[in-house]
């Protein structure tokens, strides 16, 4: 089966000269600033502290809605021709965004993988929808952990300077001062903890996105709820579900604050479990200090979940 990045290299290989002549580096420099596309908030939050005044950022696809159920709309399509560079996720969670640049003015669009090296996590449970170079189901969602966010913000700024080489090295410093924050922010969060989790510490998920996150303090996804983003389980394997936390123990499930779900307290009440939402990061407007924000409450509350399973 050809993956995603494949087909985009294929893609890419079959350009024609006047393509790559239309796609140099001095084409964005010889119209003027340089519009970068994004998928989702927090590469809008990446890509504004990379880039500061010397481009402009631009949302592929409107505040307000869920990219997990996205579908393109003609005004949304229309404004990929105004762009110099699209940066995607490009591992499941913004499929929407080939259609999207298949169906523009600019099919041959360059674009940036953000998590070309980023080491990828397999699904849990129901989480991934996207495959990797090995075709291995993964799980998409590597900007929900700090180091894999550092990753991806070094690539980006990286590959923005080839395309942009007057303001590359303003790209990279600007990286660096961003990356130093992000650092700070995990290094404050472990702070807060006298010691690690025990590894009797079991944790579930509603969503199966936020194995990435979990990770940096040594937890494991034990179980994921939903059978898929969004999706409700119906009253069997809800069932079923209450009866695996009970034998399995797990003693703290993480939600969503962006999604609550309905069937949340009914988990809890019968498993006595303790609950903690955690932000997506893929929702509401799109600013230059949202991923920092709501990392830092994700960050706390994990750090919370802890100490008080710990006490």
């Amino acid at each position: 089966m050809t993956t995603q990045f494949q087909r985009r290299r294929l893609l890419q290989a079959g350009l024609s000269l006047s393509g790559l002549l239309m796609l140099s580096p001095m084409s964005a420099q010889a119209a003027g600033r340089m519009r970068v596309g994004v998928t989702l908030h927090p590469y809008y939050s990446y890509v504004t502290n990379i880039v500061g005044d010397k481009a402009d950022v631009v949302p592929l696809i409107p505040a307000g809605f869920n990219p997990h159920a996205y579908e393109p709309r003609a005004e949304d399509i229309q404004r990929i021709g105004s762009l110099d560079v699209v940066v995607l996720n490009g591992v499941g969670h913004d499929d929407f965004a080939d259609r999207m640049i298949a169906a523009s003015s600019k099919p041959k669009l360059p674009l940036i993988e953000a998590n070309a090296q980023v080491p990828l996590l397999a699904a849990v449970g129901a989480a991934g929808r996207g495959k990797d170079t090995s075709g291995q189901v993964v799980n998409p969602h590597t900007f929900l952990s700090v180091a894999a966010s550092i990753a991806q913000v070094n690539t980006i700024a990286r590959e923005l300077g080839k395309l942009d080489p007057a303001n590359a090295e303003t790209y990279r410093a600007n990286a660096r001062a961003y990356t130093q924050r992000l650092r700070k922010l995990r290094a404050d969060a472990l702070a807060q903890l006298t010691k690690a989790p025990g590894a009797s510490l079991r944790v579930a998920t509603i969503h199966g996105a936020y194995d990435y996150l979990l990770r940096e303090f040594g937890l494991e996804v034990t179980a994921v709820v939903e059978p898929a983003h969004g999706i409700d389980p119906s009253p069997a394997q809800l069932k079923a579900t209450i009866d695996m936390l009970r034998n399995l123990d797990v003693k703290v499930i993480f939600s969503e604050v962006d999604f609550p779900s309905t069937y949340v307290d009914t988990i809890r009440r019968e498993t006595g479990v303790r609950l903690y939402a955690l932000t997506h990061i893929s929702y509401g407007e799109y600013t230059k200090d949202k991923f920092e924000k709501d990392t830092a409450h994700n960050l706390a509350t994990v750090v919370r979940a802890i100490q008080e399973a710990g006490a």
